[in-house]
């Protein structure tokens, strides 16, 4: 009787422990989960969204613009605005109405309106906005939304019982881009300083484009872990898409 009951706890522990492995191993499906004419909101791991607003620009047309939010504990930080307080209004009215999180922080990357368009929406809601140094004094300069709490070289702020980090690595797409990072699913948010696989080298009136590169070969060497790396626009990626910036804005 002794080795019966034996055979069946070793074959029941042998089931959990084969059952909590095929858990880890079940991939997360990025999904849609919002969608309007003005605001697409996209899963893309179990705490971390895509939001994506649009811009019309003379250049390059009718622009959809990348931003992300992170949530830990029902805490929510935001990089990049969505593009006018009325996306950002409506992205905030669903954080708060159907995730039932709270926002903590809204940090705009730099200082074009793909970035802060919508400030004035989170300023309206009681929600604090961070900003490096030169993105204060540039939106300043260009009578847009001004950021009310500014950092030099790396920010780091709670949310939940985790963190995030905005970092300047030096100059690229603007003199004031920084990048964000959540180290708990290991998501980066490139912003506008790191471009989609294939794309071209987009709007360049306010770039370096001597230090580009280097910039994100610092960006790529303090973040070896970055599983999913999102850019300013189109689609997210892996470190790929840091090669690819590399590549593309490589001084020859």
């Amino acid at each position: 009787m002794k080795a019966i009951i034996k055979i069946l706890l070793v074959s029941v522990i042998s089931l959990i422990a084969l059952s909590s492995f095929a858990q880890k191993k079940v991939k997360f499906k990025p999904k849609e989960i919002y969608k309007t004419s003005s605001l697409i909101i996209t899963q893309i791991s179990e705490n971390a969204f895509k939001h994506v607003s649009f811009l019309q620009t003379n250049d390059f047309g009718y622009v959809p613009c990348n931003g992300l939010f992170v949530r830990n504990n029902n805490e929510i930080i935001v990089f990049d605005t969505p593009t006018n307080d009325k996306s950002a209004e409506e992205l905030i009215k669903w954080v708060i109405e159907t995730l039932h999180c709270k926002i903590n922080a809204v940090i705009p990357t730099h200082f074009h309106d793909d970035c802060l368009g919508g400030l004035k929406a989170f300023h309206d809601n009681n929600i604090p906005s961070y900003a490096n140094y030169e993105t204060i004094e540039l939106a300043k300069e260009n009578n847009f939304t001004v950021p009310q709490n500014g950092f030099k070289n790396l920010l780091e702020l709670k949310v939940g019982k985790g963190k995030i980090t905005a970092r300047f690595f030096g100059e690229g797409h603007t003199k004031d881009n920084v990048v964000g990072y959540f180290p708990n699913d290991n998501i980066m948010f490139g912003g506008c300083l790191v471009k989609e696989l294939n794309a071209s080298k987009g709007y360049l009136g306010d770039a370096n484009l001597a230090e580009w590169s280097n910039t994100v070969e610092k960006v790529k060497k303090a973040y070896p872990k970055a599983k999913i790396v999102v850019p300013g626009h189109g689609e997210y990626g892996n470190q790929q898409l840091l090669d690819h910036t590399i590549k593309l804005f490589k001084v020859q």
